[in-house]
């Protein structure tokens, strides 16, 4: 089968969210990107036992604003039909198929998913979840498609724009539910969402399920990269206002080489002033927000504020995931009202720590530069237990940092 080539697991694919995202889009998004995979994709769509009678097209599309691929799935009148099928069958459909081992892997941990957030939700134990509308043909077909895509496309970083909620109501085996659907929020929890005015159910179960499979980092990296191919996928909705697509953008590092000493990361930066909270309290505040879970770094400096007071300019970095609750600690610590904080991109250099082995062992940190060569800096914690005064505790240091970069230590 064809395989899209990729240089490096750096390599990352960006889901842009202009209408929203269904299993439907993501498919057409990506053979509109990556065309050469369709036959491919349909072999596995068809091996999972989808029946001659359900068609299958790729199609071009053009809604007189943007052109693009269309996926569709369409079933006779009167046929074949997979409606209320138990996840239990499903699953043993699925397993028991000629599909690939990764792509049947990939599709079974998408539908578990769905399983496990349609049982919560509506309280059925999930192994008896009986699918409806994402258990239809056409579900089936977006889940695999996009299983074997996802697998064939090659190593990658996957990162998504905002996400837009949608409004209304929509209409389920389960009665009128609204948007978005319970099971979708439960499956979007931690993502960022938006409200872009606009109604109608704007992320799918299927494709939250997706979101949710391929656990993509917020935006694309700030670094420099090399847009490598695009895709746009339609969705069976038409909004007046913008265009009902998703696109793919695929990206690659520029000298990816040279940075494979670099990882990157998402990291969540708060900051806040703080004009009314004494010295010796406010030290004591930082040092809890510094021990907290999550938070990575606290960093304090000095500024002028209204009125020419001195203000003390506090910025946090944490794991993106912890956020809500370092926001809370910043509050309970604090005398701040407000806070000011964002997701963004950060790069950092490989590191470890080393412990070399003397009478006197001192924690060394080493860092793994692009350019191959490796830098020491020992922890001041340790070197501070060294009897003497500067002197004798440069020379432990130094000793330090040689041993562990296996340099012959300086007897001068």
């Amino acid at each position: 089968m064809a395989r899209a080539t990729t240089t490096a697991a750096e390599r990352q694919l960006h889901l842009d969210p202009v209408g929203g995202i269904a299993g439907d889009m993501f498919v057409a998004a990506m053979l509109d990107a990556w065309p050469e995979l369709a036959d491919g994709a349909i072999e596995s769509i068809r091996a999972a036992g989808l029946p001659q009678s359900v068609a299958l097209k790729v199609e071009p599309h053009n809604d007189d604003t943007l052109a693009g691929t269309r996926f569709l799935v369409q079933a006779p009148p009167e046929g074949d039909d997979a409606e209320h099928v138990p996840f239990k069958d499903l699953r043993a459909r699925l397993e028991g198929s000629d599909l690939a081992a990764p792509v049947r892997e990939r599709a079974v941990a998408i539908f578990s998913r769905l399983a496990e957030v349609e049982g919560k939700v509506h309280g059925v134990p999930w192994q008896e979840v009986g699918f409806h509308e994402v258990g239809a043909w056409d579900s089936i077909a977006d889940v695999v498609g996009a299983a074997h895509l996802i697998e064939h496309v090659g190593p990658a970083r996957w990162s998504t724009g905002a996400l837009p909620l949608g409004a209304g109501r929509v209409k389920s085996a389960h009665g009128t539910l609204p948007v978005p659907a319970p099971a979708v929020v439960e499956l979007l929890k931690g993502f960022v969402v938006h409200d872009d005015g606009l109604d109608g159910e704007r992320v799918t179960p299927t494709g939250a399920a997706l979101l949710r499979h391929l656990e993509p980092s917020f935006r694309p990296t700030g670094r420099a990269q090399r847009l490598r191919a695009c895709g746009i996928g339609f969705g069976a909705r038409r909004f007046a206002e913008i265009s009902n697509v998703l696109r793919i953008l695929d990206f690659e590092p520029v000298a990816a080489a040279a940075t494979a000493a670099v990882a990157h990361e998402d990291v969540a930066v708060i900051e806040f002033d703080v004009d009314d909270q004494s010295p010796e309290d406010l030290a004591v505040a930082l040092e809890r927000l510094r021990a907290a879970a999550g938070v990575l770094d606290v960093l304090q400096s000095v500024g002028y504020g209204k009125k020419g007071r001195l203000t003390a300019q506090i910025r946090l970095l944490a794991k993106p995931r912890a956020l809500d609750a370092v926001l809370a600690a910043c509050f309970a610590e604090t005398t701040t009202i407000g806070l000011r904080w964002n997701v963004m991109q950060r790069s950092v250099l490989r590191r470890e720590i080393a412990r070399p082995a003397g009478a006197a062992p001192v924690r060394v940190k080493l860092a793994r530069r692009p350019d191959g060569t490796t830098t020491a800096k020992a922890e001041i914690d340790d070197v501070a237990e060294a009897p003497g005064g500067h002197a004798a505790r440069a020379r432990r240091r130094q000793a330090a940092e040689d041993t562990a970069l296996g340099r012959e230590p300086d007897d001068d």
